[in-house]
């Protein structure tokens, strides 16, 4: 084939066929870029007391780098409740998101357990 010809003949993945398939689409979103997707958390409501807003306190284990004992740590989160349903002492999962407020960037995704 001549050079000319070569440039106008489209091969696999370049024609709209395999476009719309999808087989020669680049890979793109959080797994192509090396980004992990939104955080999710589990943790048990605090506070309910402000109007959709909850504190869920979320505590990971962790090793001391030095000592290499388990440590507890606590985070209190500020969390969007959309419904106003939760009550203090109910397990939650929560996930991450755009910022709502000053100090609210997390939103409810389920009711785990209901307090007793």
């Amino acid at each position: 084939m001549t050079e000319e010809a070569q440039m106008t003949d489209p091969t696999p993945e370049q024609s709209p066929a395999a476009e719309a398939a999808g087989a020669a689409a680049p890979a793109t979103g959080p797994a192509a870029t090396g980004r992990s997707r939104r955080k999710s958390r589990e943790g048990v409501v605090a506070s309910a007391s402000m109007d959709r807003t909850a504190v869920v306190v979320v505590t990971e284990q962790v090793r001391h780098r030095r000592y290499n004992k388990t440590v507890r740590r606590h985070k209190r989160l500020y969390v969007h409740d959309e419904d106003n349903d939760l009550r203090v002492g109910d397990r939650v999962r929560v996930a991450e998101t755009r910022p709502l407020s000053k100090l609210k960037r997390w939103r409810l995704v389920q009711i785990l357990e209901r307090a007793r």
